[in-house]
């Protein structure tokens, strides 16, 4: 080890603490990861004691440098620096508490239930926590939505005001997988010099060393993303932490990647610098022996000795103290100058809408010829940007053909050069677009993405994190079914429709008409607590006449009988969402000419529709009324809720072919006379 003078006294004991609290907590819960904690803790000290811009008694502070860590599963790190360092608790409204966010008894508690210390780091359940991470990638390309949001916040209000730092603590595995190459890639493009991540590089992967399967210059690689990259040899050496993150705090065009060598499991005489000190409890004895290599006192576990929690308090505490108070009265003379700025920061950080949001939401008349949802879903989007000035996103390099563009000349695009646009051009790059508006919405922005709805199946990880989170992120999906026609099978979704409703708080919406997707946004835009999947077609659909079916509003309850039979009393119900609704009434129709009467039910979002009281679903779908036929250009998979066992399910079970949609249409009976038919057949 090299350049150790600094490492003595109460710092080493500090960051001892830190270690030993790790390999305490991994061992009372006979499960977890010690050894990157105890390879680590030089480099969470160094960074939370002398530059992290954060006040551990305010920790939703607008402008508190946001720490990620990436490696989820060195969460004891964070949990340790959270409790050590005096982290406040939050109430449900994100307001600090006096109360601690992680005390010694929660990380004693480590992977127990109910604990605040769960196996993975969880955003919500613990204070502290900027993101929930785990699934490795995820964390640094969602610290690159959260440095775009600090460019954004600060280019459209103040940039004395709005500039935080982002830092994201990464590992050979994050390196590895594919979202962190894409959000590398748009981070150096857009040269956010906000963003920091760090690369513990420990050659260790679960199994065995690094060179199994991982060889190539991940420095290198960043170069070439257009990164500023910096090294250090040793990660126990403070002074070359130290120059590292003020090199990166004097950097201004480029986010910077700094690769610092650590031994994984250090100190553990048996076990450090192999795979054995990743993922597994180190052992009561190795751990005995792992404190007498650092001069521990004492062998009882979770020991704290004194002076460390005061030595925080004067690091980190003293300087986050300061900061929040010298920003306070920024804010306030902010206020008095620019109300209205000032109140839309208040806005943005607490989730709420302006007052008057809605008032462009358009009413499309009646039209038969129709229009395809994503042009209708275009035109409300921009109604809605008109009057929330941080609803912002893009697509993945299809925002022509997905109609996501916000076409006000003030909006521009997000740049370099212009951190203020509204506009993001994500490149093809799915995934790490997912990842990045989970990040600006974490920050108070309201982000969308888009895409065809085929690649969902690209984005999937980053939009499951975000619904574990409860994130409002909006994802825009269009192209949504063998509607796609010639573009062929690789193209047309079939199974990505219920796929995404099998995420657990995700609300989908599949709107059959242009006022459904007026009302699907107005019911969207109030949403705190759930991403949203808006799922539209690209042909043409007819505007129904609302005069003779039922308003668009049912939209907000889930499911709506869009029309009855002539009597109410109905032999057969038609159910159905987005393109496939008008078939139904179509079908309606015919079956009246033969004496048989149908309800046609809308269920544009599921999930909505469980929300609702039993007598409402009654109302909908009467039990008394049995012969039921679902139609859905999907997978049929999970219509049987609806229909029961004795229904029919008209859908896809098959993949889709090359052939225009009107031909698609019959090959796969979505036809007037398909539909009759399977009504017969269920009677």
């Amino acid at each position: 080890m090299r350049n150790m003078s600094r490492m003595s006294g109460i710092t080493k004991t500090s960051i001892d603490t830190i270690r030993t609290l790790s390999m305490d907590a991994v061992q009372a819960a006979n499960s977890g990861h010690p050894g990157t904690p105890m390879a680590l803790a030089p480099v969470a000290y160094e960074l939370w004691q002398k530059h992290l811009n954060y006040d551990p008694q305010n920790p939703t502070w607008a402008n508190r440098d946001r720490f990620v860590l990436s490696i989820g599963h060195a969460s004891t790190l964070l949990y340790s620096m959270l409790h050590l360092a005096g982290v406040n608790d939050v109430d449900e409204n994100g307001l600090p508490v006096d109360a601690p966010a992680v005390t010694l008894e929660d990380i004693k508690n480590f992977r127990q239930l109910d604990s605040k210390c769960p196996g993975h780091p969880e955003y919500r359940w613990t204070s502290g926590v900027e993101m929930t991470t785990g699934p490795l990638g995820q964390g640094v390309a969602t610290s690159v939505g959260m440095a775009i949001a600090s460019k954004w916040q600060g280019a459209n209000y103040s940039d004395e005001l709005i500039n935080y730092n982002v830092y994201a603590l990464c590992g050979d595995g994050c390196m590895m997988e594919g979202i962190a190459s894409e959000a590398a890639s748009l981070a150096g493009h857009l040269k956010l010099a906000n963003l920091c991540w760090i690369y513990d590089s420990n050659h260790i992967t679960i199994e065995g060393d690094t060179d199994l399967a991982f060889t190539e210059d991940v420095a290198a690689r960043f170069v070439a993303y257009g990164w500023n990259v910096l090294h250090v040899d040793d990660a126990n050496d403070l002074d070359a932490l130290n120059n590292a993150f003020d090199n990166f705090k004097k950097e201004t065009a480029a986010p910077t990647f700094i690769v610092v060598k650590s031994h994984i499991g250090y100190g553990s005489p048996n076990k450090q610098d192999t795979h054995g000190a990743h993922g597994a409890p180190l052992g009561d004895e190795e751990i005995k022996l792992t404190k007498q290599s650092y001069g521990w006192q004492s062998e009882t576990p979770f020991f704290v000795p004194d002076g460390v929690r005061e030595d925080f308090q004067s690091g980190i505490g003293k300087r986050g103290a300061v900061a929040f108070t010298e920003w306070t009265e920024k804010f306030e003379e902010y206020q008095k100058q620019n109300q209205e700025k000032a109140t839309e920061l208040h806005l943005m950080q607490t989730g709420k809408l302006p007052a008057n949001w809605e008032k462009d939401l358009p009413e499309f008349p009646a039209d038969a010829k129709g229009d395809a949802t994503r042009n209708s879903s275009g035109k409300v989007l921009n109604a809605v940007a008109k009057n929330i000035p941080w609803l912002i996103g893009g697509s993945a390099d299809l925002a022509p053909s997905t109609k996501t563009t916000i076409t006000d000349e003030a909006a521009g695009a997000f740049q370099a050069e212009t951190p203020a646009g509204r506009n993001f051009h994500f490149g093809v790059r799915e995934h790490a677009m997912s990842a990045i508006i989970s990040g600006m919405t974490l920050c108070g922005l309201r982000g969308y993405g888009s895409g065809f709805m085929i690649f969902s199946d690209y984005a999937r990880g980053a939009i499951r994190l975000a619904a574990m989170m409860e994130l409002p992120t909006i994802h825009i999906f269009t192209h949504d079914s063998i509607g796609v026609g010639e573009d062929g099978p690789t193209h047309q979704p079939v199974e990505q429709l219920m796929s995404l409703r099998l995420i657990p708080d995700m609300m989908v919406f599949r709107p059959a008409d242009a006022n459904e997707v007026v009302e699907a946004w107005r019911t969207v835009m109030p949403m705190q607590n759930h991403p949203v999947a808006l799922i539209l077609t690209r042909q043409n659909l007819p505007t129904l006449d609302r005069t003779t079916h039922a308003s668009a509003s049912g939209v907000a309850r889930g499911a709506y009988v869009l029309k009855d039979a002539p009597n109410g009393k109905p032999d057969v119900l038609l159910l159905a969402s987005g393109s496939e609704v008008s078939l139904c009434l179509e079908a309606q129709e015919e079956l009246a000419t033969e004496g048989i009467q149908a309800r046609v039910i809308s269920m544009p979002c599921w999930e909505l529709f469980e929300q609702q009281d039993d007598q409402y679903k009654e109302s909908v779908l009467p039990a008394s009324v049995t012969a039921r036929v679902s139609v859905e250009a999907g997978s049929t998979l999970g219509w049987e809720r609806y229909i029961g066992l004795q229904g029919r399910a008209i859908g896809m079970t098959t993949f889709g072919a090359s052939a225009p949609l009107s031909d698609l249409l019959k090959k796969f009976g979505f036809t007037i006379e398909n539909v009759v038919a399977h009504v017969k057949d269920v009677l």
